[in-house]
């Protein structure tokens, strides 16, 4: 899929600076193995990294906002205009993930792709329309709109190159239908097996829920061999956009955290579109949404955690961020045994 950037290009795993991540690990004062997947995460962001000291600091949290048509047909358990006061929650800093960043030292950026309201003038304004069209009913966007959402998540990485580990988030009511279209369309996993209950909706309206699904991917036809079709036909812009952000941050060695369900739709459309992407992948919770494990799966990710969080916004990849930092921490402030004077031999 060249032909979406010809300037991109992801570089592959450093197996030299995982080799001698792992002989750090080797030395350090403890029993190897002992931290047990702290230290395999240690050296898979060297790996990622290129270098034997791995920091996941400064971090970022990209947030990215937008609405959808498809919330018309009652697929969410709140009105629309959720979307938008939501986007000023988080720039006012009463968010969930705001809470989460705070606590762990990271920047969040907050991004509209295309909300359908009044949005602060202070935040990241990539908006390309007032959300997307009903995916039921005709395609989400253009294929031009499509290259233009991933297009504006790259410049957001472009923009925070200092950053070593970014976190994908997102806002948009209505935004678990398109993500279940595009888990399914790429996992070949059934509709109803990859839809849950996203807001907290009853049975009754999940199972209507997945029949727009199934309307949508009729009506709309895309072709799941082409990921920009998927995205033209049933994505949303905020998911877009962080395919953008994954592939950019992937090309400039930064690991990207996939939080939820779907940011986890954005990264398999980005991996579809780049394999490479899915080295520079790094699990966070794994979400009470069914669609979640499909696509852990299907990305060979493994959660950092199961605290049956389904909330979004990036909160799950802001608490695995802190995991990272730790798995890093350990790796390059514990002394070894050469260090320590102490002979085991």
């Amino acid at each position: 899929m060249a032909y979406l950037a010809a300037d991109l290009t992801i570089p592959p795993l450093d197996a030299d600076a995982r080799a001698a991540a792992a002989d750090r690990q080797s030395q350090l004062t403890k029993p190897p193995g002992s931290l047990g997947r702290l230290e395999t995460m240690a050296a898979d962001i060297a790996a990622m990294q290129s270098t034997a000291e791995p920091t996941v600091d400064p971090a970022v949290v990209v947030t990215m906002a937008a609405d959808h048509g498809v919330a018309a047909e009652g697929v969410s358990a709140y009105p629309q205009s959720i979307t938008a006061a939501m986007v000023r929650n988080f720039q006012d800093g009463g968010a969930a993930v705001n809470a989460l960043c705070d606590a762990d030292g990271i920047e969040n950026v907050v991004v509209d792709m295309g909300v359908a309201g009044e949005t602060p003038d202070d935040i990241v304004d990539h908006a390309i329309a007032d959300g997307t069209a009903n995916i039921a009913e005709r395609p989400a966007m253009t294929r031009t709109q499509a290259h233009e959402a991933i297009a504006a998540g790259r410049s957001v990485v472009t923009d925070h190159t200092a950053a070593r580990i970014v976190g994908l988030g997102e806002m948009g009511i209505g935004n678990t239908t398109p993500s279940a279209a595009i888990t399914a369309l790429l996992t070949d996993r059934s509709v109803d097996e990859v839809t849950g209950h996203g807001t907290g909706i009853d049975e009754e309206t999940r199972a209507r829920k997945a029949d727009v699904i199934e309307r949508a991917i009729e009506t709309t036809d895309p072709d799941p061999t082409d990921p920009v079709d998927v995205l033209r036909s049933v994505g949303g812009f905020e998911i877009g956009g962080l395919v953008g952000v994954a592939l950019e941050a992937a090309s400039r060695r930064m690991p990207v955290v996939v939080d939820g369900v779907i940011a986890g739709a954005a990264a398999l459309l980005a991996a579809e579109i780049d394999p490479r992407v899915a080295d520079y992948l790094l699990g966070s919770h794994a979400s009470a949404e069914p669609g979640h494990e499909a696509q852990l799966d299907a990305l060979g990710l493994d959660p950092c955690f199961d605290y049956g969080m389904r909330l979004g916004e990036g909160t799950g990849a802001a608490v695995a961020i802190g995991v990272y930092r730790a798995a890093c921490a350990v790796h390059t402030e514990m002394s070894t045994f050469a260090e320590a004077g102490l002979n085991v031999e």
